[in-house]
């Protein structure tokens, strides 16, 4: 325990811990509602968008990467709610279209020169890097989190068990749907540069479907998504220390770990 608790003589692992403490239950209760509205793929399609929002920024001269990522992902989102209420094409497919249309022209951007070493970090993420600055625009989100979550809980379940009734209701479907996409663009766009670009729509999705493994109702189904979406997180943290391995992984396969467990208990239940 004296050996534990000796990592928090170091500033990094402190602050590192303390977002860990913010994102964890973030991604835990956003997953919920993405996992019911089998929205996995449209969040992944945005953690990639990210190198299309750095390369924007880059063109247009702005020098905080994390801001240009949030203004294309915020753009990126809710240009594809537009569209995809707009055509016959399956979500999946108009997702996938622009996905995969990002990701090229971030990558060709960003590559020009030979330059994209300097962004190959995004891919993984360092939480690690993290400053006390980035802490303060996590708790802020947080906090517009909570409250968005509070005000809207009721009328987003409504739109994911049933549009027509929701609609019925007076619920502006249209409005909540780009309030949430506009959520989780920002804490996507906001964590990439410490969970990584290919790892950040593991931990939205598996916290979230491990609680569905064998969670009874509602309540339970939030409550353990967002206790193992910390789980996870604090191990994979402590445990990346001890090995010298990256940390978004390190949490990933805990989370992973706790999917099949409870994968299987719940079918053994």
């Amino acid at each position: 325990m004296q050996q534990l608790m000796s990592l928090f003589q170091y500033d990094f692992m402190i602050l590192a811990f303390v977002a860990i403490l913010i994102i964890a239950p973030l991604f835990g209760v956003l997953g919920t509602m993405i996992v019911n509205n089998k929205m996995a793929f449209f969040s992944d399609a945005l953690g990639h968008s990210a190198l299309t929002g750095i390369a924007v920024g880059v063109i247009c001269g702005i020098p905080d990467t994390s801001l240009a990522m949030v203004i294309f992902g915020v753009a990126f989102a809710l240009l594809l709610n537009w569209i995809r209420s707009r055509t016959p094409a399956s979500t999946d497919t108009i997702i996938s279209v622009f996905s995969s249309c990002c990701i090229a022209v971030g990558l060709a951007i960003l590559s020009r020169g030979g330059n994209f070493s300097k962004y190959s970090s995004l891919l993984l993420g360092d939480i690690l890097s993290i400053t006390r600055r980035e802490i303060l625009y996590l708790l802020l989100i947080f906090i517009a989190t909570a409250v968005f979550w509070a005000a809207c809980y009721n009328r987003l379940q409504a739109v994911s068990l049933h549009r027509t009734l929701a609609k019925s209701r007076g619920f502006k479907i249209r409005l909540i749907e780009n309030l949430f996409s506009v959520f989780i663009a920002m804490i996507v766009m906001l964590s990439i540069k410490w969970i990584g670009i290919l790892l950040i729509n593991a931990l939205l999705i598996l916290p979230a479907a491990s609680s569905r493994n064998i969670a009874e109702n509602v309540r339970e189904y939030h409550l353990f998504s967002v206790i193992f979406s910390l789980f996870s997180g604090i191990l994979g943290l402590f445990v990346s220390y001890y090995t010298d391995m990256a940390t978004g992984p390190m949490i990933v396969i805990f989370a992973s770990v706790i999917f099949f467990a409870t994968y299987f208990y719940g079918r053994n239940r």
